[in-house]
This record gives C-alpha cells, structure tokens and sequence, in this order.
C-alpha cells in the first residue's frame, strides 16, 4: 500500500485507482506548483533504475554531475593486517584503515575498523566472506563495527578533510555501520553551527564522506540501526547486500542535507522498532529493487525533522525515486503501510526548537517533499 502527502493524493485522483495485484502502475508525482519533472538523463546506477522501471519512457529527476573516481588506495602492509587481526583489548579497540586488504573466509575482525580522512580514499576491504564485528558483549551504541568519517579543521576556515571511495564487498559484520562528517547525527555540534546560515546543505556535503560503497555483503544488526548515513554524506551505494537481525529503530537512517545515494537489490529483514528506511530531509536517492520486510512497521518514510536539537533542516525530501520494491510483512493501517510522502507534516514538539531563522524548517515546518517518484511497487 502507498501512503501519501497531498501532492501525491492529487496524483491518484488523476491516475486513477491502483490495480490490485502486481506491480502498480507508475506515477509520476507533480511538484506544488504544477510543474512535471524533466526529462530522463544519466545516472551512475542507471542500469540498476532501468531494471525495475516498466517498459515505458519515464521522466526520472534530475542526476548528479558524473563521478570522478579516486585512485585505488594502497595495499596494506604486514603489520596492518596483524593488527586489524589482533585482539583487541580495554583502550586499544579500534584499528584505523588508510590502505586496502583482502581477507579470507575463516578471518575474524573483532576490533573496530576506522576509516578516516581523506588520506584513506580508495580504501578497499574485500573480506573473501570474513566477520568484522562481535555479538559479546553487544555493541553499545558508539561500538561501531566500522565507522567512515571525516577529520574536522584545525582551524578556523580550514576545509574538513573527507573520504572518498571507500568499498566494504564480501563482508559478514555484526553490528552498525555509521558513515559521518559534520556529526553523528543532525544534532552534532558543528551540523547545527552551520545550519544557522545559507549554505549549509552544500558545506555540510562537502565536508562528508563520499562515494561509499557496500556490496555482496551481510549487515547485522544487534539493536542499532545498521546502515546510518550521517548529514550531509552522498553517493554512498548499497547493493546486493542483506540486513538481518534487529534494530530499536531503522533498518536504514538517511540523515539532512545527504543526497544522491543508492540502496539497490537488497534484502532488508530486520526486526525494527519503526519504518525500514527513513528519508530525513534526504534528495535525489534511488531505493530501487529491494526485498523489504516490514515486521508490521512501515516500509519508507519521507519526511524532515523539524528543529530537532535546534538545527535547521535546510533540504526537503525530494526527487527520490522509490521503484521496483517489494514490501512484505505490512497491513491496512498507516503506521504499516509501505511508502509515506511528507509523512509528518510538521507535527512533532521539537518543530520550534530551531526558531529565528528565515529559511529551512526555521521558516517552515512541513516536511516539503515534491518531485519524488513512488511507483511501481508491490506489496505482499
């Protein structure tokens, strides 16, 4: 079932009702001011949207510029891989990457992985069926399994150092994944000193990892969201992978001001406390061709929290293409259905904790989302 906000409500009225079995027939939704969505241009992941596209000519929302690839980093050496193998032990639980290594299945990564700066780009784990991660004791919430993050300035005006490239394939991790550059999430600090300006979608962007890949891997979660894209974070990609296991919230958190990420031909089966995948004040990401297990919660929420801890969300949820996905494990309520466009409308207590600024959800508390293409999808 689809839920949807007002402009998507006008759509059915002029598409007509939905058939009912199979894929839905695909809707293009209209902007709040009337204007269709332009042509269909190139996308990195085109290949994967055109799989889960119906035979028809469609109008897609705009691309990102293309992708400039960073150079593969170096390998590691012999005393990088002993001790990202070595236990670890009270202070000394992390190890921090900056080079790539290829594991073998019987490996076991028990301490956290670090990867951090721009000095780490083109780091490459293919862990050949490894575990990184542990289940005792559980990872409390700053245990991340792995954590790519950018480095902050030392000074004042110096350019966050960031990222780019990084590729986990073949990996077996228990626990969360946390990609991050202003903050850990849209309360951070430094998020919400530069939300109190313009500009602040694209600084938070440029000073956040990207070009992050996952693929051909099992994510478990042990009570924490498992995939979190932090504020600002783009091009990550999600693919051919499984979520398993359990999370108090999401399967799958993208933050404010992140934008033009992939989450495509995944299995997500966690057992969640709220919707699989939330879209928070998150652009032009494709969800496309995913196999995505409700638990009687929702499918995808697209919405923007409103002032939470005073930062102002600058971008609304919009030009996101959900397609191609089956949802499983829903129900005739709200709270279960599979998709939601503008699914909190402003309503939350901390909608006025960013009050005073002429822009954003300070100006405004809706969530905003136009120009989002929500069909076909099915649910069973």
């Amino acid at each position: 079932m689809l839920g949807t906000g007002s402009a998507n409500l006008r759509l059915q009225r002029r598409i007509g009702p939905r058939r009912t079995g199979g894929l839905e027939p695909f809707a293009r939704e209209r902007n709040r001011r009337g204007r269709h969505l332009g042509p269909a241009r190139p996308y990195p992941e085109n290949a994967v949207v055109a799989r889960h596209l119906p035979a028809m000519i469609v109008s897609l929302p705009p691309a990102p510029p293309a992708l400039v690839e960073p150079a593969s980093a170096r390998p590691c050496d012999a005393a990088t891989r002993a001790r990202l193998l070595s236990p670890p032990s009270p202070g000394d639980e992390a190890v921090s990457l900056a080079c790539s290594i290829g594991l073998s299945p019987g490996d076991h990564v028990l301490r956290r992985v670090v990867i951090e700066g721009a000095e780490a780009s083109g780091t490459e784990i293919d862990c050949g069926g490894a575990t990184i991660g542990r289940t005792e004791p559980a990872p409390t919430l700053a245990e991340l399994a792995v954590e790519i993050r950018s480095r902050a300035p030392t000074g004042a005006g110096g350019i966050w150092s960031r990222p780019s490239g990084v590729t986990l394939r073949n990996c077996r991790i228990l626990g969360h994944i946390r990609v991050w550059g202003m903050g850990l999430n849209g309360q951070g600090l430094a998020v919400k000193a530069s939300s109190h300006s313009l500009g602040h979608t694209e600084r938070a962007q440029a000073a956040a990892p990207t070009q992050v890949a996952i693929r051909d891997s099992t994510i478990t979660a042990l009570g924490h969201i498992p995939i979190y894209l932090a504020p600002g974070v783009t091009r990550f990609t999600l693919q051919g992978s499984t979520l398993n296991g359990r999370s108090g919230a999401d399967a799958i958190y993208l933050d404010a001001e992140s934008a033009d990420n992939v989450i495509a031909d995944n299995t997500i089966d966690v057992a969640i406390g709220r919707e699989a995948i939330a879209v928070d004040g998150s652009a032009r990401n494709r969800i496309i061709g995913n196999r995505i297990a409700q638990h009687g919660q929702g499918g995808v929420r697209l919405y923007r929290n409103c002032g939470e801890g005073g930062t102002v969300r600058h971008q609304s949820p919009s030009d996101n293409v959900i397609t191609g996905n089956v949802f499983t494990g829903g129900g005739g309520l709200f709270g279960s259905t599979a998709i939601v466009v503008n699914s909190r409308g402003g309503w939350r207590l901390y909608c006025g904790q960013d009050a005073g600024y002429p822009f954003g959800s300070s100006r405004d508390d809706a969530d905003g989302g136009t120009g989002n293409v929500v069909e076909p999808n099915t649910s069973e």
